[in-house]
Order: C-alpha cells, then structure tokens, then sequence
C-alpha cells in the first residue's frame, strides 16, 4: 500500500485505536491521526500492517492540544530587574 497524507487507514493489528488519517510520511515513517485521538507513528516496516479505510469511519476528536488543561503558574512570574548604568 502506498501511503499519502489525507489517506484514511486501518492498523490490522491494533483495532482498538480506530480508522486513521495519515497526516504525514517519510521514507522512514508515516505519522497517523487515529480515531482514539492520538498520533502514532508508524515506522515503515509495518506499512503492510496498514490496510485502506473508509474516510467516513474516521472520527477527529477535538485535538489533543485543546483535551490538555491549560498549565497555570503557581507563583506568578517576576519582571526582570533593569541594568542601571
């Protein structure tokens, strides 16, 4: 199978994590958005794992920036001191 960013996929082996869609590849490797909400990458020796899926299985989640809480400071931050000449 010949991977492209956009495809849509199934990893045979992990069924668990849903229909994904490639987001980029490498000679190397292809980094692949599942259904589970998280990137995986995938090294190329395990494309044939990879079968093609129906893009209307796949299923984004919110993203996994906007699932994290933002980090608050518990103290806040102190200006800098100023060189005096």
């Amino acid at each position: 199978m010949i991977l492209k960013a956009g495809n849509f996929v199934n990893h045979t082996v992990a069924l668990a994590w849903g229909t994904g869609k490639v987001v980029a590849v490498t000679p190397t490797m292809a980094t692949i958005e599942f259904s589970d909400g998280i990137c995986r990458k995938i090294a190329a020796s395990h494309f044939h794992i990879l079968q093609p899926a129906d893009a209307a299985a796949f299923s984004a989640l919110a993203g996994i920036e906007q699932l994290k809480p933002e980090k608050k400071r518990s103290v806040p931050r102190t200006p800098k001191k100023k060189k005096s000449d």
